[in-house]
């Protein structure tokens, strides 16, 4: 699964709106409201690398109210869960 971590600028009267609009898209898995430099994050997840063209690029930057996003590729996943239940292993 590949993840992106994308910042959108929007609209500053249209966010609710905007936010629920790419909470739609297939591929997003969660969009965040927030305080500081940008209005909304994005999570997309998807299974091919093209796929992020569709999603973002032809989808999520054409929704109502996008003004702009800044797209982040993860590499790695870190977790609180994932660290404690590797520390755990063979404690059985």
């Amino acid at each position: 699964m590949i993840t992106a971590i994308v910042l959108v600028h929007t609209a500053a009267d249209r966010i609710p709106e905007t936010a629920q609009a790419i909470a739609d898209l297939d591929g997003v898995a969660e969009v965040y409201s927030c305080a500081g430099d940008v209005d909304l994050i994005a999570v997309v997840k998807v299974r091919e690398h093209e796929q992020l063209a569709d999603v973002i690029a032809s989808r999520l930057s054409k929704v109502d109210g996008v003004v702009g996003t800044d797209t982040h590729i993860a590499f790695r996943s870190y977790s609180r869960a994932d660290t404690d239940a590797a520390f755990a292993i063979g404690l059985d």
